[in-house]
């Protein structure tokens, strides 16, 4: 009998809405110097990853990139190594690992196989199923990152978390809890409450019957994972000498900004994969530190329904989808 050399992926050949995402037979990938390869169980499903299926129209033409069809989506998996690509990749054939996959990168992780760079891989942990793990990567990663390695943030006043029942606000909410932030004021839609008070927040405030600036004074620190054209009318909630940073793009009025005496920091933090700071989430999941929320499950055939439910928004935690047994 032969070796196998094809798998199972989802596959887009053009750019636009979700039924682009058609369930295909393609090569299986080989692994090289310093990569493995992952028999995928999970996948995650990520803004970036639509953001892609429509060929990036949010994102400046001389900034988009230059990816061209046909493509197979996704960065977040979770799975088992199944080949070494050499002797020194740290991993072992039948390991359980996840990671975010060569971000801001092209990954390929809709599918039955992905060669991934070993240091972009962690250990599982064995409390978590691969669905659950494949929602932490890109998600999880962008909140510790943004905190920990942009903000170098270590406790302080009142945090709000604007958009804090997504995917990257519910990891935000638990890890400034854990950072010693005096008080964690959660921002959602109020069918979120009880999830977000028992994720920890100390106050909840649904931002459609009550204005944030109006329920919030005096925070030391916003955290906006929503953006948008409004994102200014956020500022009122915040300090002098306090700060808003965006996880997405927004108008924040730098001269109001100024006459409020609130800082914005500039631009957007950009998530990058590492095996090693996946690691220390990883540590704060087994023992249930902090937890990660799925709000779906799809099987790798159904990515477009997938996403289509994913960008619909409203949405607790992460969708992903499920790839292998």
């Amino acid at each position: 009998m032969g070796t196998v050399t094809t798998m199972r992926a989802v596959r887009l050949h053009a750019f636009g809405e979700p039924e682009v995402l058609v369930p295909e037979e393609v090569p299986r990938p080989v692994p090289g110097p310093g990569e493995v390869l992952v028999r995928v169980r999970a996948a995650g499903v990520n803004p970036p990853d639509w953001y892609a299926r429509r060929g990036f129209p949010n994102i400046p033409r001389e900034l988009r990139p230059a990816w061209q069809p046909p493509l197979i989506l996704g960065s977040d998996v979770s799975g088992t190594v199944a080949e070494l690509g050499g002797p020194d990749t740290g991993w072992s054939v039948g390991d359980e690992v996840f990671g975010l996959i060569r971000f801001p990168g092209l990954a390929s992780g809709y599918a039955e196989y992905v060669v991934a760079p070993a240091e972009d891989l962690a250990r599982k942990p064995a409390a978590l199923g691969h669905a659950e793990a494949a929602a932490v990567p890109m998600a999880g990663l962008t909140a510790y990152q943004f905190l920990h390695r942009h903000l170098g943030y270590q406790g302080g006043g009142p945090a709000v978390v604007v958009g804090a029942a997504g995917g990257v606000g519910h990891f935000a909410l638990q890890l400034l809890r854990l950072a010693g932030a005096e008080e964690v004021v959660a921002v959602a839609s109020g069918r979120h409450e009880a999830f977000l008070r028992g994720l920890g927040a100390d106050r909840f405030v649904d931002y459609t019957r009550t204005p944030v600036a109006e329920a919030v004074r005096d925070a030391d620190l916003l955290i906006d994972t929503v953006g948008g054209p409004d994102a200014h009318l956020l500022l009122p909630a915040l300090r002098r000498g306090g700060r808003v940073v965006p996880v997405y793009l927004g108008d924040y009025r730098p001269e109001r900004a100024a006459e409020l005496g609130v800082a914005v920091n500039e631009g957007v933090w950009q998530v990058r994969s590492s095996g090693s700071d996946l690691a220390d989430l990883a540590a704060l999941l087994a023992d249930g530190r902090i937890r990660v929320a799925l709000d779906g499950e799809y099987p790798l055939h159904e990515a477009a329904a997938a996403h289509r439910r994913a960008e619909q928004g409203h949405i607790q935690g992460k969708i992903v989808l499920r790839v292998g047994d």
